[in-house]
Parts: structure tokens; sequence; C-alpha cells
């Protein structure tokens, strides 16, 4: 492991998910010490990142979900600063981390993804929602463009609760994302370099799979396998690889779907710094693959070189 020298483990930050920053920080900074990796845990909040080539880092672990770390502006540094780091690129990143250009650049492509439209902070009256609700067919998600963990997401089903909702995400964004509501089972496709890992799965009794049904609620299943014919998991991996792909995704990642009652696949969105404690979607899909939590942390840092 001595390949890799002395690697900054970047946790933590600024963003509304800085607690689960922390504990995916921390599930990879054991596991690569497990591993023999020299690493160290380095939370960005108030470090100045060219500290880490005066402390001599030679390359970057990245688990700071959401703004700040997972949307382009850590990877950018990095560029700066020559550090090889893990994920996606800068492009990539910002891309995938803002939810609006990520459905645009999907349905350029012919890729499935749900009916939506765009409301801005500046332009939004109360008065528009039932006219907003009407283009739709049916309750509709509201959700922040650029945050992560379901945060600022809401179900809507009437005009009044559309606004609430709406006003609810413009504490978090001064874009939002109304999204048709698909009714259906939600999967994830974990991505490791150009390989879809086993598909997951998500059965919670909650009306969808909201922050506390992610991180608080002891009933969320998580099923893998995911109970998929052959042909079927083969299919929602090879749509995952091109949903990822067409954001300019590398390394690693995940994709979230819904399939609707036809059986219809719907693309929601692409994580490029997902979680990672031990417990977390992408190391499970990595279990079932044969992929022990430490192999998987080293592998992702190899991508970086």
């Amino acid at each position: 492991m001595n390949r890799f020298g002395k690697v900054a483990v970047l946790y933590g930050g600024r963003s509304a998910e800085r607690e689960v920053s922390l504990r995916s920080g921390a599930a990879v900074l054991a596991g690569l010490q497990r591993a023999g990796v020299d690493a160290h845990g380095v939370d960005t909040r108030d470090y100045p990142l060219a500290c880490l080539k005066e402390e001599g880092f030679e390359s970057a672990f990245i688990v700071v979900h959401g703004r700040g770390g997972e949307d382009g502006t850590l990877q950018g540094a990095l560029e700066h600063l020559g550090l090889p780091y893990t994920g996606s690129r800068v492009l990539g990143a910002a891309l995938a981390m803002d939810k609006i250009r990520t459905k645009q650049v999907w349905r350029s492509m012919g890729l499935p993804t749900a009916e939506y439209r765009v409301v801005h902070k500046n332009s939004f009256s109360p008065d528009d929602s039932a006219a907003l609700l009407a283009q739709f067919q049916g309750p509709v998600f509201v959700k922040p463009s650029h945050e992560g963990s379901s945060i600022g997401m809401t179900k809507a089903t009437d005009a009044d609760t559309l606004t609430r909702a709406i006003i609810e995400a413009f504490k978090f964004d001064d874009e939002v994302l109304l999204e048709s509501f698909i009714q259906g089972d939600e999967y994830t496709v974990s991505i490791l370099g150009e390989q879809a890992l086993p598909a997951i799965r998500l059965r919670t009794p909650h009306d969808f799979y909201d922050y506390s049904a992610k991180y608080q609620s002891g009933d969320t299943e998580y099923l893998c396998p995911c109970g998929l014919s052959e042909s079927e998991e083969a299919e929602l991996g090879a749509l995952s690889l091109d949903a990822f792909r067409a954001v300019a995704a590398t390394g690693w990642g995940r994709v979230d779907l819904m399939r609707d009652a036809d059986g219809q696949w719907w693309l929601l969105e692409v994580n490029t710094v997902p979680g990672m404690t031990e417990t977390s979607l992408v190391p499970k899909a990595a279990r079932v693959a044969g992929l022990s939590f430490d192999q998987l942390v080293v592998k992702v840092l190899e991508m970086a070189y």
C-alpha cells in the first residue's frame, strides 16, 4: 500500500450533509488504515486546502457530500494543486450535482426521466401553485436542485402543500425542481469503474425514501439481490451506466431509479460521492459482488491514479 503515499480522506465540510459526511469519512478512513494505507482524516470545513501539499499529502479520497465537495469546487481545487483524487472530475461532479441540468442532458439523449418543471426563487408567487400542479397528472416531488440525502424534498398533492414545499425548498436553493411523482419501486445501482454492481431495491413504509428512511428509520429494507431476472438486471445496469456516463461522471458513484407498475424505468439522479458508512448502499452492493468494505475503498482509491 506504500504506492499510495500519504492519503488525505476529505470529509465534513459545510453543507447540509455534513453529519452524514463525517460518518462516511470515519468509515473510509478506518477501512483504508486497516488495508495498510497511510491515510489521515481532514475535515475541510476550516481547513486551507493548500496545506495538503505543505503537509505532504500525495492524493485525496473525497467523502465530502453535497455542496463544496460533490459539486466540482473541491475537485477544481485539487486539480489546481495537482493532487490525484477519487471520483468524478470537475464537470461530472458539477453536472451530476445539478438535478435540473442532469435531467436536461438525459432528456436530450433520450434517456427516461420523469416530467418536470423548474421554479425560480426570484419569480415564484404562491398564486402560481395551482397552475403548476395542473401541468402534472397527479402528485409532484419538490426538490432543491443542488442538495442530496433527500434534504428539502417534499411530496405535494394540492396547491397549498405545493406552495409550502416550494418555499421550504427555497431555503436550500434558488432553483427548485418539480418532478412528476412516480408510483412504484425504487432501485439504486452502484457504479465502480466501468461496472454496474448488483442493484438494490429499497422498501420503506414511508411515503417515499426520505431523509428519515435513509438515516433514522430502522424499518427500511434493502433487497440485494433485488428480485429482478438476469435480463432485467442487465438492462438496469446498462441504463445506469448510460446515465452515469451521460453527465460525465467517472470512477465510482450511484444512480437512483424508479420502476413503475408497467415495468418502465425512470432515472432520478446521479450521486458522485454517495454515502460510505459500512451500512451504506454502495458497500452493500459491493459485498454482494464479492468486495469487502476495505477492498472497496482501496479500489476506489486506485482509480484516483
